[in-house]
């Protein structure tokens, strides 16, 4: 077994002295180092393999109309940002209970609807991948929403370190303008600590905000009330009100198990009848609407104040 071994690492050696002396004198290969970065290489590849790792070459597609980043390739993304789309918008949202109605992705839903939504309103904006996990309670005492199964957490350092590195990314990359908004309470801290920090790291040449007012449910159920559209009766009393059951339904309507709760004659929380669809789609419709316009107030306001909001 021993002089196998022996053997093997002897022919081994050999191919190796073979594979040097064959490549071209003062090849990379030759000198037994990788052949040097192209600066055009893109795309995953090298340039010099294949045209489309090159940095200048034509978008063989036609563009495309998403604002999601992880649906662009990257040239989608290089030929938005060369048309003017140098803000981006990096939204957090939660796994959570919600009552018996509402998936656990209640958060990630809302966002789904609401950042593309503020996204194709600013006109020069992305969305990058909402972060789906954030702060929601510790994970050894079970407190906040982890003492109900399906929740995930994360460490606000965690969370943070999350954001940080998704905005130098970004940054990389030559966005101009990196928006932080979380659809729930527990993001709003971090978002705020991470915008602060990079905007006295980057001194305004990259500006980072966290937008507040885009998290104003209580801001929402008054706008609707006020305009007698929905009026919010005895609370159930759940982690749901008809605010955010409405702005998931408009992204999907069985996150909110609306035809099973139809059937079951229970489409409705708050006092607030969801059962007639029609009416149901066109409120989460204005919902949407109405939470992208406060939203992009709120945004170019602050990239106006270099990072500094304005609540």
């Amino acid at each position: 077994m021993k002089r196998m071994s022996i053997g093997i690492a002897s022919c081994l050696v050999l191919a190796a002295v073979l594979s040097a002396q064959q490549a071209p004198a003062g090849s990379a290969a030759g000198r037994g180092q990788r052949p040097a970065p192209d600066p055009r290489d893109m795309g995953g590849g090298r340039c010099a393999a294949n045209p489309y790792n090159c940095a200048d070459t034509a978008n063989p597609l036609p563009v495309v109309s998403t604002v999601w980043l992880e649906e662009m390739t990257w040239m989608d993304v290089r030929d938005a940002m060369k048309a003017g789309k140098r803000t981006v918008i990096v939204p957090t949202g939660g796994v959570e209970p919600n009552g018996p109605w509402l998936a656990l992705g209640k958060h990630n839903y809302v966002l789904q609807s609401n950042c593309a939504a503020i996204a194709r309103a600013l006109g020069n904006a992305l969305c990058a991948p909402i972060v789906k996990f954030v702060p929601e309670g510790d994970y050894n005492t079970k407190s906040g929403h982890m003492a109900s199964p399906g929740t995930i957490t994360m460490r606000e350092d965690t969370f943070r370190a999350i954001l940080e590195d998704v905005a130098r990314s970004l940054k990389a990359h030559g966005f101009e303008n990196i928006i932080f908004i979380g659809d729930s309470g527990g993001n709003q801290e971090g978002q705020k600590a991470v915008a602060e920090k990079l905007n006295a790291e980057w001194t305004g040449k990259t500006v980072v905000a966290h937008i507040p007012q885009y998290y104003d449910y209580p801001g929402t159920a008054k706008h609707f009330a006020d305009e007698g559209l929905i009026k919010d009766g005895k609370s159930d009393e759940m982690h749901d009100d008809p605010i955010i059951a409405l702005n998931m339904f408009n992204t999907d309507p069985n996150t909110i198990r609306y035809e099973q709760r139809v059937k079951a004659g229970k489409a409705s929380i708050n006092g607030v009848d969801l059962s007639n669809r029609a009416k149901s789609a066109d409120l989460a419709k204005k919902i949407v609407e109405y939470r992208a316009t406060v939203a992009v107030d709120a945004i170019r306001k602050a990239i106006a104040n270099r990072g500094k909001n304005t609540e």
